[in-house]
């Protein structure tokens, strides 16, 4: 696996397997990597030719500070890892690298994604995963993109940038992947601790109970019924618990309009936020 740190030899060196006419496939990451990062590794050889990740943490997607600075980073392990999937090419810049100009500024207008669940409760975070993502696709030129349905809504974020600035390349969304608990695996994870890590398995009955009777219970009962899976339950803080359309994520309210919907959630376990969905229908 070849292991770029700057923009200019990476960039430089993709120039040479486009000259080829190989298929790319991108994996953006910020490292901490689990499985379901390299199911996605998988996915891109599983069609691509060259598969290329990307270790970043990402300073301006991050509305809360101290939540950047507790990210986990486990760079060795992670390189490591990726090898072993056969990952053809990792791009780890430092963030001067990335961000060069301090001033810089990005003024995309997200829309309307931009101010529901995530975008309520995380307000600027869009804003700066465009931006990288943006960086990114120019600068690999990929024939693909892979990023996992667990961030949902940031896939159809980048799915409508994508559109927007009417880039070629395909944004492709791959399956959750599972602790054997139901656990959806995450970076964030490592910063459970185990009887943390058993309250945060709430999250997935919650989700598994929607699924289980969307075609059985009226919505209003439905909800109400989901959410009391969170009571009385301590170190456990809920953020939202929403079934919406799945193109645009507004919230279903109505029981005629029961289709084509996913179900998704946020909490807090302890000091750790964590999200997680399920498609209904």
């Amino acid at each position: 696996m070849k292991i770029f740190k700057t923009q200019k030899q990476f960039t430089n060196y993709l120039k040479t397997l486009n000259n080829l006419e190989l298929k790319v496939g991108l994996v953006p990451t910020m490292g901490a990597l689990h499985q379901g990062h390299i199911s996605l590794i998988n996915q891109s050889k599983d069609i691509c030719d060259i598969t290329v990740a990307s270790i970043f943490v990402n300073p301006t997607q991050f509305n809360n500070p101290e939540d950047l600075i507790k990210y986990p980073k486990s760079i060795e392990q992670d390189i490591t890892m990726l090898e072993k999937a056969g990952c053809d090419i990792l791009f780890n810049p430092e963030t001067e690298e990335v961000y060069a100009d301090d001033n810089e500024t990005w003024n995309y207008n997200i829309g309307e994604l931009d101010s529901l669940l995530e975008g309520e409760f995380r307000q600027g975070h869009y804003l700066g995963v465009t931006q990288i993502v943006y960086k990114l696709l120019s600068w690999a030129k990929p024939n693909f993109a892979f990023f996992g349905q667990k961030d949902y809504q940031q896939y159809l974020v980048i799915k409508k940038m994508v559109n927007d600035f009417n880039l070629d390349v395909d944004i492709i969304a791959c399956p959750i992947i599972r602790e054997a608990d139901g656990l959806a695996m995450s970076s964030r994870n490592m910063r459970l601790n185990a009887d943390e890590h058993q309250k945060a398995l709430i999250i997935n009955k919650s989700l598994k109970f929607l699924k289980a009777n969307f075609d059985k219970l009226k919505l209003s009962e439905l909800m109400k019924e989901a959410k009391t899976f969170f009571n009385d339950i301590s170190g456990v803080e809920l953020e939202y618990l929403k079934i919406c359309k799945q193109n645009s994520l507004q919230e279903i309210t109505k029981d005629k309009d029961k289709s084509n919907a996913i179900a998704l959630i946020a909490c807090y376990v302890g000091q750790t936020r964590l999200i997680d969905n399920m498609m209904l229908s």
